[in-house]
């Protein structure tokens, strides 16, 4: 089989057309090579889609800040909340920290 033979084939005219070639070099060049590619436009979805989710959890994470906040603005929930969070104390008054024996951390264990 020669390249006289090879041509007859009509497969291989339309591979060969100028059309088809072109039409080939230009559909790689956009999938692949080009800044505007579609691998970049995955990657660039991809991210959109982790910043959104990231959004989220912020948008949720702001909300229970303001909850917080809005029972901070009590004078009773203040003094609650710096006793329990900084062990803040009154004057003259005594503050004794109570540790239970399943929240001591221990390295001696009985056999």
């Amino acid at each position: 089989m020669g390249l006289a033979d090879l041509r007859k084939k009509s497969w291989f005219k339309i591979i060969t057309n100028a059309y088809v070639l072109v039409l080939t070099v230009f559909v790689i060049w956009m999938l692949f090579i080009d800044t505007n590619s579609l691998l970049i436009h995955l990657e660039l979805k991809n991210e959109i889609n982790k910043l959104e989710k990231q959004q989220e959890f912020l948008k949720e994470e702001i909300a229970k800040d303001k909850v917080i906040i809005d029972k901070l603005s009590d004078a009773k929930e203040l003094e609650k909340f710096a006793r329990e969070e900084y062990y803040l104390k009154k004057k003259n008054e005594e503050i004794y920290l109570i540790e239970y024996e399943d929240s001591l951390k221990t390295t001696n264990k009985l056999p």
